[in-house]
């Protein structure tokens, strides 16, 4: 039976408090396994609006609606408004997910510090943040993380590194390229060991196959705009061929205003066959299996503005 792993990333306090929660309890009533992860240091997600002059940035904002499905308050933190610690604050939504059965580990520490600067920041940079999420992880859980996922698929060398060094021994830190419809992936995309300076690491890497909803969200494809009411319809399209996948969604979009198109993915996915896991779970089918090496590399995506890991 073919498999999609549900990552789901908790970028934000609101995400963590509200939408985490409520992605747990539609899991459950689904039978439905994933990973979560968590962002676990300060929500600084206010300095989002630096990228305003980003080219796409302001495309996305107008078609996903940020201020409606991440609350004004949330685009205030670390502006006008402190920036709560999620870690310290969402501690125990974060235990409970763990209690319920589910997978757990790291997104990052600091989100917005992290997806905007960690591509051009030196290895002691890099390495102080990751040990604080570490750090923090092993606080509130009592146990050390096993797994992770970048926020906004971005990492550098070092961090990759870093991930060997702490022992993670998958990832899903990077996409799989997307055709320009923006729904059916690379038909050779699957896991792979990233290749640095001619060494394959340790670390399996599981890419997102699939593309995220806020990025289809607006955009017009084969000629329709992708709203509410047909957007799982276009993403169970690009699923009817069985295979594995790997569909990363976010607490604060799935876990609250788009709650229900991710229902009906699900009960369209287990009408397809599929069955659902967490990256364990993919973890176990593949680790076996020999897997291809690949190089670091980056690239652009359809409805989502700047280079991500591909």
């Amino acid at each position: 039976m073919p498999l999609i792993t549900l990552k789901i990333d908790a970028d934000t306090y609101r995400g963590t408090r509200i939408g985490v929660p409520n992605l747990s309890r539609i899991l459950q009533a689904h039978g439905a396994n994933a990973t979560f992860l968590f962002s676990l240091g300060p929500d600084h997600f206010g300095w989002a609006m630096r990228q305003v002059f980003r080219a796409g940035f302001m495309k996305k904002v107008s078609r996903t609606s940020v201020v409606e499905h991440y609350g004004l308050k949330t685009l205030m933190y670390g502006v006008f408004l402190p920036a709560p610690d999620i870690g310290k604050e969402c501690a125990n939504e974060m235990r409970a997910v763990r209690d319920a059965g589910f997978e757990c580990g790291i997104h990052t520490w600091d989100h917005r510090l992290w997806q905007d600067n960690v591509r051009q920041r030196d290895a002691t940079w890099t390495a102080r943040l990751m040990q604080k999420a570490f750090d923090r992880y092993l606080e509130i859980f009592g146990d050390a993380a096993h797994t992770h996922g970048a926020a906004g698929w971005q990492m550098n060398e070092t961090a990759f590194a870093q991930l060997d060094a702490h022992g993670i021994d998958y990832s899903s830190d990077g996409r799989s390229f997307l055709n320009d419809d923006g729904c059916l992936l690379d038909p050779a995309a699957g896991p792979y060991r990233l290749e640095i300076h001619g060494k394959a690491m340790h670390c399996i890497q599981m890419p997102t196959t699939l593309p995220t909803l806020d990025e289809m969200l607006g955009r017009t494809i084969d000629g329709e705009v992708v709203s509410m009411s047909n957007i799982a319809a276009k993403i169970l399209r690009a699923t009817e061929t069985p295979r594995d996948h790997v569909f990363t969604l976010h607490a604060e979009l799935e876990g609250q205003k788009l709650a229900p198109i991710f229902e009906q993915l699900l009960v369209g996915w287990k009408a397809q066959g599929y069955d659902f896991g967490s990256m364990a779970d993919y973890f176990q089918q593949i680790r076996s299996q020999p897997l291809p090496s690949r190089p670091l590399a980056w690239g652009e995506l359809p409805g989502r503005s700047g280079g991500v890991i591909v």
